[in-house]
């Protein structure tokens, strides 16, 4: 059987998607970037420092904002790779997902958490097992539940592979931060194909 996760094969899939969509995926992440830094500066304003309840009700659309741009591109992401155009009614549609989403993202942040304070390794493990949920919820439309057994069934026995992967995000970022702080919006992007393309390949039939 080939291996599935061959991170050249990885980062030029996603490089091409990148140079094909830059502009477009450059340009959301920007504009959403300005209007969540908008709407947190209107909940929390820097010199106030009480806890307002218009505050925590603009922190709560907030985090709405984010899970459904998240939702949405991811899924724009996969439609690049799939040589289609990024389609803006993808934020509608993962739009009805919240339900689901959101406990599914929390729960992950808890369990990740709660892993890395038992030792940091237990964290770890779970991150790159469990990471591809967003994924099967965009692209699969599973529910909570299943989404975590999708990840977990199609990451068995490629756990170094997919933890290498993870920290080529990192430095990827970093690389971004560096780059006068801009370069994060390239960064991002590149980041998220690249772990698009290592979805498709995963849940992609086994090679002979």
């Amino acid at each position: 059987m080939h291996e599935k996760i061959v991170y050249v094969d990885i980062l030029k899939a996603a490089w091409k998607g990148f140079k094909s969509q830059c502009w477009l995926l450059m340009g959301l992440l920007i504009g959403f970037t300005i209007v969540f830094s908008l709407l947190w500066l209107f909940a929390f304003p820097a010199k106030d420092e009480t806890v307002s309840i218009s505050g925590i009700i603009v922190a709560f659309i907030s985090f709405l904002l984010y899970c459904i741009f998240y939702m949405g591109y991811v899924k724009n992401s996969l439609q690049t790779l799939d040589g289609d155009e990024p389609q803006f009614s993808a934020y509608g549609q993962v739009s009805r997902k919240l339900p689901s989403f959101i406990p599914a993202h929390l729960i992950y942040a808890a369990v990740v958490a709660i892993g890395c304070a038992l030792l940091v390794f237990p964290g770890l493990y779970l991150a790159v097992r469990l990471q591809f949920f967003y994924a099967s919820m965009v692209d699969e439309d599973t529910g909570l539940v299943d989404s975590f057994k999708r990840s977990w069934n199609i990451t068995k026995g490629h756990g170094k592979r997919l933890f290498v992967l993870m920290l080529c995000y990192l430095l990827i970022i970093i690389t971004g931060l560096v780059a006068a702080g801009i370069g994060i919006f390239a960064a991002v992007p590149l980041i998220i194909l690249m772990y698009g393309h290592a979805y498709r390949k995963l849940i992609a039939p086994a090679s002979p």
